[in-house]
C-alpha cells in the first residue's frame, strides 16, 4: 500500500489528535456545544456560553467525534479515499474539497432543521465530499442501465447509500446519542464532491 499523500496525512493527524485531547480530558460535551455545528446558532439563536463563531463551526465540528469507533471509521475512510483523490487532484484541491464539503454538509443539515439545538459533530460531511470525488475518479462502473451517464449516477448513489448506512450503524454502536450524525449532511457533502471533481481535475491539468 502506498503511503498517503501530505494533505491527507495532515488532516488525519490533526483530527485524530484533536479527538484524543478531548477524550483524555473528558470534554466531549463541552467540545460538541462550543465548536460543534448547531443549526439553531446559524439561524441567529444566541448561546448562553462562550462558543466559537457560528460561521466557523461547520469546519470546527469536523474535529469533534462521538467516540473511538466514530473517529476511527471516519479517518480510515479519509486515508483510503483521500490519498487516492489527492494523487489525482493534488493537495490543494483535496483541502478545498474537504472544506467545501464541511460547509455544504452544514448548510444541508441547516436547511433540513434550521432551529435544531442539537450539535452536529464529526468529519463525515467533509469526508463525504472526498468520497464523492473518489466515486467519480475510481468508482467501479457496474452496468445497471444502458445509459452511461445514468449508470455512473446510479453507481455513485450506491456508494452514498452504503456510506450513510455505515455512519448510522457506527452512531448506534458508538452510542453517540444527543449528537447529530446527519443524513442530509452526508448527502450534501457527497454531492459537493461529485460536482467539484471534474472542475478541479480540469484545473490541475489546465496547462497539459
Amino acid at each position: 500500500m502506498r503511503i498517503p499523500r501530505t494533505a491527507t496525512v495532515v488532516i488525519t493527524i490533526l483530527t485524530g489528535v484533536a479527538w484524543l485531547l478531548v477524550a483524555l480530558f473528558s470534554r466531549d460535551s463541552w467540545a460538541a456545544m462550543t465548536i460543534g455545528f448547531i443549526p439553531a446558532r446559524l439561524s441567529g439563536v444566541p448561546t448562553l456560553y462562550p462558543a466559537v463563531p457560528a460561521w466557523l463551526t461547520p469546519l470546527s465540528s469536523t474535529i469533534v467525534h462521538g467516540g473511538a469507533l466514530h473517529v476511527g471509521l471516519n479517518l480510515l475512510m479519509l486515508v483510503w479515499c483521500g490519498s487516492k483523490v489527492e494523487r489525482v487532484l493534488g493537495a490543494g484541491p483535496l483541502v478545498l474539497l474537504y472544506v467545501v464539503g464541511a460547509y455544504t454538509a452544514a448548510v444541508a443539515q441547516w436547511l433540513a432543521s434550521p432551529m435544531s439545538p442539537t450539535p452536529m459533530i464529526g468529519a463525515s460531511g467533509a469526508i463525504s465530499a472526498v468520497i464523492g470525488a473518489f466515486a467519480i475518479s475510481f468508482g467501479q462502473q457496474k452496468r445497471i442501465v444502458a445509459s452511461p451517464s445514468l449508470n455512473r449516477s446510479l453507481n455513485a448513489l450506491w456508494l452514498l447509500a452504503a456510506w450513510v448506512v455505515l455512519q448510522m450503524m457506527t452512531g448506534l454502536l458508538a452510542g453517540t446519542q444527543g449528537y447529530l450524525l446527519a443524513t442530509p449532511a452526508h448527502i450534501g457533502g457527497f454531492i459537493a464532491g461529485l460536482l467539484l471533481q471534474r472542475p478541479l481535475l480540469m484545473w490541475r491539468y489546465r496547462n497539459a
